[in-house]
């Protein structure tokens, strides 16, 4: 969304802060939104106003309501390396395991 672009550039805090925002469409006039912290949502009323107004807009339905959910669980950002992702290619193919020992990679 243009919004959130513009966000990015202006307010990094806020962005980073809601990033990881999950929207779950309930009804045809309900969103549910599942968010990881308290302090992310507090980051997310400085520019809920806009923001809903901006959806509202964007889809022409002036009357969906929006439901608040504390999720941290699912929400997590998981920093991906080199080496968890190789390690998952092993899962996938273990010939990956016998490749490594031979070269002995460096995926430090």
């Amino acid at each position: 969304m243009i919004l959130l672009k513009q966000l990015r550039q202006k307010d990094p805090v806020v962005f980073n802060a809601i990033k990881t925002f999950k929207f779950t469409k309930i009804d045809e006039k309900i969103i549910q939104i599942s968010y990881p912290s308290d302090s992310a949502k507090n980051e997310f009323d400085k520019i809920s106003i806009e923001f809903f107004n901006h959806f509202k807009h964007k889809v022409n339905n002036h009357s969906i309501e929006f439901q608040f959910k504390k999720d941290h669980e699912n929400l997590k950002i998981e920093i991906v390396t080199k080496k968890k992702i190789f390690e998952k290619f092993i899962e996938k193919n273990p010939l990956l395991k016998d490749l490594d020992d031979l070269m002995k990679f460096d995926l430090s």
